[in-house]
């Protein structure tokens, strides 16, 4: 990914940093009877992957929970959660992960009904895909305090059955955070998501154990995908605190930023703890330096924030997270910090309400080298394809989100798009070419943490027909955007995310080569080797 030098035959690593790039006969004259020589017979070697957008916490987590997701019909989740819950008699909260909104979608039995009908006697609920949604069963709602309804932060709802009763969806984190709460990990996992604020009452030393026994999981299975770097995208002390003890016993095997995550509902002053984390964790492999906020929700809830509203829905445009004054002020507040923002926002009057941010902060600050981020953009209109360039703005997209992605089912006509959104929604080609730094992600566990699969979605998008243009990327910009740009993005350009003599020794073997594998296969390559700051991270076999 050295764009003057952009291919070699061998790499040499010294201790924790790549010592030499070139001719295979070259770098072998380097070798000393310690070298321990590794041939890659002629496999794609590269920088390590950055997934620069994943929810480490939950994604680790996750992979002890009920996996759902693929299922679009309920009776076929019935067996899954009965096996589940007979092999796990003491479990306080059955949770389904991953699943899909066709689990619901045209049926008007209320769903904690139908969750009812599953499983009645235990507590029940199924964590959406996107992390927007949970839905729940009667047991669950009451033991949460929502069965009734409760009073929510904006942006978030309990929606209400016609009996009065709560239904049983409930919309983004301020509604299912106290369900959530009830799992076998006190929520502590999402806690980062759900307010950014550290466990209260503070977790017990088993707690802690446990956690970091779930972070271990979790960290191990993103190098089998040749990841060594993560940007987070919500945080509180409290993981960052688990990590740091991690790295001190010698177990953070991959690079891991955390951000600060301000709420809607919280009052300008607690940016402060942005500042403090960022002076308290900006190590090598463990650091801060940026402030995570959301402007929406999804397409799928109908919360994503839109201009046109949506087809089947049009008087709903969405939900907006934020006021617009104090978000304005809160970017003012973080850029003059010299902190780096990054926003979800996933419609475009989400967008444009974030760019108006971004503009607020550049006005009362000055220009300066932020690379402030929105992530997501899944619909943009051309005016703020504009203005993201003109004020500098990352645009940081996952590839698999997409309706032509194939992972999850495409929208029907006349539900999220209008005729002529589609051409502005998932543009990350459209993006790329107007000059706006792209980078690419997963949004683990929303899909899985797999960087090859992402990469095979924009490169080979599905043809939907008429009014979806084509979106597709060149191989090697998909790569760079997964290596170079998301270094970048982090501003560690200098020091990870391409294989040049200084910098870190982050490197990715697959098990064949990339660029002569069909492009319909690139996300078949297994793994063979992922080694972050020169050590082993991951070895196949």
């Amino acid at each position: 990914m050295d764009r003057r030098a952009p291919r070699a035959e061998a790499v040499a690593i010294t201790a924790d940093r790549i010592s030499a790039v070139g001719k295979t006969d070259d770098i072998r004259a380097l070798a000393t009877a310690d070298t321990k020589i590794i041939d890659a017979a002629g496999r794609s070697v590269l920088p390590g992957f950055i997934d620069s957008h994943v929810h480490l916490f939950q994604g680790s987590a996750e992979l002890d929970f009920l996996p759902v997701g693929g299922l679009t019909d309920l009776a076929a989740v019935r067996p899954k959660v009965l096996e589940y819950a007979r092999a796990r008699p003491e479990e306080p909260l059955i949770l389904g992960v991953g699943a899909f909104y066709e689990l619901f979608t045209g049926n008007a039995v209320a769903p904690r009904k139908l969750l009812d009908d599953i499983i009645a006697d235990r507590s029940f609920a199924l964590l959406a895909a996107d992390l927007h949604t949970v839905w729940a069963n009667t047991l669950t709602l009451e033991q949460a305090g929502l069965v009734h309804g409760a009073e929510m932060p904006e942006g978030s709802t309990v929606v209400m059955a016609d009996d009065g009763l709560a239904d049983g969806t409930l919309l983004e984190t301020g509604a299912f955070g106290p369900a959530l709460a009830l799992s076998r990990t006190g929520g502590r996992d999402m806690l980062g998501y759900v307010t950014g604020r550290d466990p209260a009452p503070p977790a017990t030393r088993a707690e802690r154990e446990a956690d970091k026994a779930l972070l271990r999981k979790g960290l191990d299975h993103v190098a089998r995908h040749g990841i060594t770097t993560l940007h987070n995208m919500d945080g509180n002390f409290y993981q960052l605190q688990l990590l740091s003890e991690l790295e001190a016993e010698g177990h953070l095997n991959v690079r891991v930023q955390v951000p600060f995550h301000f709420k809607n509902f919280d009052p300008l002053d607690r940016l402060r703890e942005a500042e403090e984390m960022h002076a308290q964790y900006r190590g090598d492999k463990l650091w801060s330096g940026r402030v995570k906020m959301f402007m929406d929700g999804v397409l799928e809830s109908r919360t994503g924030l839109k201009i046109h509203g949506y087809p089947d829905d049009p008087e709903n445009h969405g939900e907006a997270v934020f006021d617009p004054d104090h978000f304005n002020e809160a970017c003012r507040i973080i850029d003059a910090m010299g902190l780096q923002i990054s926003v979800h926002a996933v419609g475009d009057l989400a967008v444009q309400r974030v760019l108006d941010g971004y503009a607020h902060a550049r006005a009362k600050n000055g220009k300066w080298d932020a690379r402030h981020r929105i992530e997501h953009v899944e619909l943009v209109t051309e005016s703020d394809l504009q203005r993201m360039k003109d004020l500098d703005v990352v645009a940081s997209m996952q590839p698999r989100h997409a309706a032509f992605a194939g992972f999850f089912e495409p929208p029907t006509p006349n539900t999220i798009f209008f005729a002529e959104e589609c051409a502005r929604a998932y543009a990350w080609k459209t993006i790329y070419d107007a000059g706006i730094p792209l980078a690419l992600s997963t949004d683990w566990p929303v899909v899985p943490v797999d960087a090859l699969a992402s990469i095979q979605s924009a490169v080979s998008p599905l043809d939907l027909g008429p009014g979806w243009p084509d979106q597709s990327l060149g191989l090697w910009q998909a790569l760079e955007s997964y290596t170079a740009t998301n270094a970048w993005m982090e501003f560690k350009e200098h020091h990870h995310g391409r294989l040049m003599p200084g910098m870190a020794a982050d490197i990715v073997m697959l098990d064949s080569d990339i660029e002569n594998c069909p492009i319909n296969a690139i996300s078949d390559i297994p793994i063979a080797l992922t080694i972050c700051a020169g050590v082993v991270a991951f070895r196949s076999g």
